[in-house]
């Protein structure tokens, strides 16, 4: 076994779990998919894909409060986020990047 630095200065985990209908809700069909492509594109846009990974996530078990998000590796939960919200998501990542401060999310009011 190696350990390593991480290669990116920030990942982005979103939840893409798909269940299948009828059995219990799964952020993938929830809207996580979209939200992980919009992310990606955003990232990818802005400049950051040296800096940023966005990465596709299995399960995190609550489904029931997603799609869910993790934000490494400042450690942050983000649940019940909506695809409108990657914007803001995205930008408060570069600001945490540029000002070497950890990643504060943008809640809604």
């Amino acid at each position: 076994m190696q350990s390593n630095d991480l290669p990116f200065e920030k990942i982005i985990f979103v939840c893409t779990n798909k269940r299948d209908k009828g059995e219990r809700v799964s952020c993938g069909r929830e809207g996580g998919c979209d939200l992980r492509n919009k992310m990606k594109e955003m990232v990818k846009a802005r400049g950051l894909k040296d800096k940023v990974r966005v990465s596709t996530s299995g399960c995190m078990d609550v489904c029931e409060e997603g799609p869910n998000v993790m934000i490494f590796p400042d450690n942050v939960w983000l649940a019940r986020v909506k695809e409108k919200e990657a914007v803001a998501i995205v930008e408060a990542i570069a600001e945490s990047i540029d000002s070497g401060q950890p990643f504060e999310a943008p809640l809604r009011k």
